[in-house]
């Protein structure tokens, strides 16, 4: 199962306490008490892998380890071991308590989100010309603890958007190394795939139908995936019925989402031409052209039908 969105809990160490001692060396009285070691902070981190949410569906909580107390000749608490929480690249990270967020977009990118109680003193620094025996040390601190709402929007540069079932898993499984699942029935992609040509990050959105933007079918859960893309591919069945219809079914549910998907750069890409003849390949094509936007006819089966997509591709800096 892709998961997307998670609501988790976070809770930073506490500070270990400080401690009374004192030197029972005759002749070296005074206080020795170390500090204690500052909690464990909690830190999110963005990977590559897409599926990183995925155990935060079972595992709701996490806590940093606490501070160790001080300790008797001027020996300090070792400090709480930090905790790294990953999250997929792309992630918008809402901190529910202070209502602020923040986006982790590049891999290896760290976000402080709980940070670890300071360790109480111990009494050794407390020492003075009018009190050289301290009886007293301070305790540690509390960390910080949050709820935090993780939403994942895919980053890529290609998506493919279309009705289901129209050859889009296919094409990425063509031209890329992904293995997106392909069947002949509809929704066949239930989830996300990424696919990588020469640099250039694909992504097989799931299909939309008529209606996806106000919950119906897979809904809105991949539409707002589709924000994050810098170019459409919008892929046609050749065999479909009446291709401009499918079209502009795509473009309303689209464009009902958000109005800013209707300004990305677009592609129409007329798939699986390997199921009517010429004839009705030009129709199709005819139909299209009042879109103004270049039309691309493929077949995964048909090598030499992919070249002019490629060399798209190949134009795509990233």
């Amino acid at each position: 199962m892709f998961i997307d969105t998670a609501i988790i809990k976070v809770k930073a160490g506490r500070g270990g306490d400080g401690v009374v001692a004192f030197n029972g060396v005759k002749m070296m009285l005074g206080p020795t008490g170390g500090s204690g070691g500052n909690g464990g902070d909690i830190y999110l981190e963005a990977v590559a892998d897409l599926g990183a949410l995925r155990k935060y569906r079972r595992i709701k909580s996490f806590k940093a380890d606490d501070g160790r107390p001080g300790r008797s000749s001027f020996r300090d608490g070792h400090r709480g071991k930090e905790l790294t929480l990953v999250v997929p690249r792309g992630t918008f990270v809402k901190n529910l308590i202070t209502n602020t967020w923040c986006e982790l977009a590049t891999v290896g990118q760290r976000l402080l989100v709980a940070k670890g109680g300071v360790g109480g003193r111990g009494n050794f620094h407390f020492r003075s010309p009018t009190n050289t025996t301290p009886k007293g040390a301070e305790a540690g601190l509390v960390g910080e603890g949050s709820t935090l709402e993780l939403e994942l929007k895919l980053i890529a540069d290609v998506g493919l958007v279309g009705l289901p079932n129209v050859g889009k898993s296919s094409f990425l499984n063509a031209v890329t190394n992904a293995q997106s699942p392909v069947a002949d029935y509809a929704f066949t992609t239930l989830e996300p795939h990424l696919g990588m040509y020469y640099g250039v990050v694909i992504a097989d959105i799931p299909g939309i139908i008529e209606g996806a933007s106000t919950g119906k079918g897979l809904g809105i859960k991949f539409l707002r995936h589709i924000e994050r893309t810098r170019i459409l591919f919008h892929f046609i069945d050749a065999a479909a019925v009446d291709p401009l219809a499918d079209y502009k079914v795509i473009r309303a549910e689209l464009g009902a989402h958000s109005a800013g998907l209707l300004e990305k750069p677009e592609f129409i890409i007329i798939s699986r031409t390997d199921n009517v003849d010429e004839k009705r390949l030009k129709e199709i094509i005819k139909s299209l052209k009042s879109l103004k936007r270049e039309i691309l006819p493929i077949s995964v089966l048909d090598d030499a039908s992919l070249a002019d997509i490629k060399k798209l591709l190949n134009s795509i800096t990233v």
